[in-house]
């Protein structure tokens, strides 16, 4: 067997080995959630606005609800912020100082998220309660800790896509006249629409999984969120927060919240890859 043949065969089991985990994974989530679903009724746990697992109600809308909310809020706060960012650094800063803020970006998606949680309840979640009113630990503080989270994810996908484009679409459009915010504007941005909508949707899916940060300053009240500064608790930190301690049904009906995150995420990681294969503007 030749070398070259030989390294194939190794990177081919390797591909294999990462497809047979995340089956492996699947497979056990399924094993062991699938039941409590089929005993309490689809219906009935994703639309159920109950959740006491010692009389037998397992109702997760409210998690669902607490988890788009906050991802929706994080969202309000990441992509107007990262898409800026990416089109500073590639359209209006100077290259020198492209290379200090690169590796800063890079940085903050290396900050553990427990580090953002704790700074967001000493910082943020006093500052709202004495602002704004509330407990403070409110969908409004995750959506802000969340969205400097996703920050790192956005910009870094939608600069790539940006830098990306052909010089001749900046080129063409400077020289019919535009001005150089008109050209971003109506021809940069247009043109890598796909690779931003991938970045927001990558971020999304990091927002949605995100389970320790939100563990400290959501409050983790189990009720459907009617205001930003009302309390929530997500899908993540549902099965964070009592999978210590569950047992019976109440441990199949964590892990059958688990089987709901996986198609939501899996939903979206999809939808990520066909965004990001389309072609042109």
């Amino acid at each position: 067997m030749s070398k070259e043949k030989f390294i194939e065969k190794i990177l081919l089991f390797i591909a294999l080995s990462s497809i047979a985990i995340l089956g492996l994974i699947a497979f056990f989530i399924f094993v062991e959630g699938v039941p409590l679903i089929w005993k309490v009724g689809l219906q009935k746990f994703l639309l159920g606005d109950r959740w006491f697992p010692s009389q037998g109600s397992f109702g997760v809308l409210p998690m669902i609800m607490g988890s788009f909310l906050v991802t929706l809020g994080a969202l309000i706060v990441g992509v107007p912020l990262g898409v800026s960012c990416a089109v500073f650094l590639c359209e209006l800063t100077p290259p020198t100082f492209g290379l200090i803020i690169r590796p800063m970006i890079q940085l903050l998606a290396a900050i553990p998220s427990v580090i953002f949680g704790f700074w967001g309840l000493i910082v943020l979640v006093p500052l709202i309660r004495e602002n704004l009113g509330g407990p403070g630990l409110s969908v409004l503080a995750g959506s802000l800790v969340l969205g400097l989270m996703i920050l790192p994810t956005i910009i870094s996908i939608s600069e790539d896509a940006l830098r990306a484009l052909p010089r001749t679409f900046k080129e063409g459009a400077l020289s019919l006249g535009a001005t150089h915010w008109q050209t971003i504007w109506r021809v940069l941005l247009p043109a890598a629409r796909s690779g931003i909508v991938a970045s927001i949707i990558l971020g999304m899916g990091r927002a949605i999984g995100e389970t320790m940060a939100m563990i400290m300053i959501l409050g983790n009240a189990v009720q459907t969120p009617l205001s930003i500064l009302d309390s929530a608790r997500t899908l993540t930190t549902n099965i964070g927060i009592e999978m210590g301690y569950a047992t019976g049904d109440h441990r199949q009906a964590l892990f059958a919240t688990g089987v709901i995150l996986f198609f939501i995420i899996m939903g979206l990681n999809s939808l990520a890859l066909i965004v990001s294969r389309r072609r042109g503007p």
